[in-house]
């Protein structure tokens, strides 16, 4: 199976175009080699998908025919990601601005200028 329909059809990526991009790019890679959209790929190989900065490492267990489910992608990758690149996925993820309740509109001056001393404070220790 090439590796670019593999990784659609597992919904790493959401197109086929996409998959077949990452690989001319040079983000996914088998085993240690760089992967071509048409690389064929068995039942045991290792993925390594560069995403945002963070390398994802997939193991093929079955290979498929058509687009699965999200339910059903377990019974055909399980994914084998270094605990160092979820940490760093984790950290993208992570919300970079501070939570408002979503009623209460805009921060007034008063309470600007009270964040703004507040993350100053942070900064310096």
């Amino acid at each position: 199976m090439r590796i670019d329909k593999f990784l659609w059809a597992v919904r790493l990526f959401k197109t086929r175009t996409e998959a077949a991009e990452a690989c001319r790019l040079g983000r996914v890679r088998i085993g240690e080699d760089m992967a071509k959209a048409a690389k064929e790929i068995r039942e045991g190989d290792i993925l390594h998908v560069n995403r945002h900065g963070v390398t994802l490492s997939f193991k093929v267990l079955q290979l498929l025919s058509n687009r699965v489910g999200a339910a059903k992608v377990p019974g055909y990758v399980s994914d084998v990601t270094a605990p160092e690149e979820k940490e760093k996925l984790a950290l993208q993820r992570a919300p970079s601005f501070e939570r408002r309740d979503p009623r209460t509109g805009r921060p007034t001056k008063r309470e600007r200028r009270e964040i703004d001393r507040f993350k100053s404070v942070d900064e310096r220790e």
